[in-house]
């Protein structure tokens, strides 16, 4: 049976680093309440004018491409995983596909906030274990920057800004590639994590900027709680369906949004500090790209045959788990 791998991975951030001093000089901060709440020293930020998160994209694509020696021609498709797309219209993935070169390539973005990428490499999934395409990248592409306020001191020093990008192809070898998957969404938690103008419902206006409703919104003890129970659960059940215990799983990858959070499921699901990767302090919460972004960090930990599990929960609200075996 054809299944599909990861046989590639490559990242991009920003070389501009906005670190917990900086912040404090902007708004009412330490760099000692914000490690201590959230774990977060240091976060990249884009700052070229003009370039949005296609434009981060396409240089984790480009790395991609140069590390494994890919022939831009045989790509297939292109999955953008964001939710800061350059655009309303056209597609985030369609302008990474002209910046790249990526001339034979299909694209589509797709908005599932911070649980992006699993949702994104569940859909590359489908498509290479049904035989329709051959080669998918999947891009997590976040320039976090352009919906965080800098004036409101409970959210603006979790986000930076990150992208990440995989390419999924078929294997036939076995226990190789992604094997299962979990994903949710309640969308009655969106009341409590969602940019409240800007689109359809309400469309941008003097009266909404001024209201500062064109920036992300937060109500952080809510995500807090919900964040820790659905990951914990949904990453019990990926667990449970196949058969893992703890020790059967070599490491636990969650979504990069809060130490405190990372904790709290990695303990409550009794994994060891030494089996969780964590790259938070020098990126903060980069969206979608979080877990890539992890993974291409970790990559020369990481064996063949290693299991992993991924984790994540955002905006929707949505949630997930996937049970993944490397195959680099």
């Amino acid at each position: 049976m054809v299944n599909a791998k990861i046989s590639g991975i490559a990242s991009y951030v920003p070389d501009d680093i906005l670190d917990n001093h900086m912040l404090s000089e902007m708004v009412e901060t330490t760099d000692e309440w914000i490690t201590t709440r959230v774990g977060i020293k240091e976060r990249r930020i884009l700052h070229l004018e003009g370039e949005g998160s296609s434009y981060l994209g396409a240089k984790a694509i480009e790395k991609l491409v140069a590390d494994y020696n890919l022939d831009k021609n045989e790509i297939d498709l292109v999955i953008c995983a964001t939710s800061n797309p350059d655009y309303r219209f056209p597609s985030t993935a369609s302008v990474i596909i002209e910046k790249t070169g990526l001339k034979k390539a299909y694209g589509y973005d797709i908005q599932a906030a911070c649980a992006g990428f699993i949702v994104a490499l569940q859909d590359a999934t489908a498509y290479i274990r049904s035989g329709i395409y051959k080669k998918v990248v999947v891009v997590c592409a976040e320039k976090m920057s352009s919906m965080v306020n800098y004036a409101d001191r409970t959210t603006c020093a979790l986000f930076g800004d990150a992208a990440a990008a995989v390419i999924v192809e078929p294997t036939e070898e076995e226990n190789i590639g992604v094997i299962d998957a979990v994903l949710h969404v309640d969308g009655s938690g969106r009341d409590h994590l969602l940019m409240k103008a800007g689109g359809s419902v309400k469309p941008a206006s003097h009266e909404t900027i001024d209201a500062g409703e064109n920036f992300l919104y937060q109500e952080g003890k809510q995500v807090y709680k919900n964040a820790v129970t659905d990951m914990l659960t949904s990453s019990l059940d990926v667990m449970q369906r196949n058969n893992l215990t703890v020790d059967d799983v070599d490491y636990l990858i969650p979504h990069q949004a809060n130490l405190r959070i990372i904790e709290a499921v990695s303990s409550r699901a009794g994994f060891p500090s030494e089996k969780v990767l964590v790259n938070i302090e020098h990126y903060g919460n980069t969206s979608a790209a979080s877990i890539p972004l992890c993974l291409d960090e970790f990559k020369g930990t990481l064996k063949k045959g290693d299991r992993l599990l991924l984790t994540a929960f955002g905006a929707g609200f949505t949630w997930g788990a996937m049970y993944l075996v490397w195959a680099i």
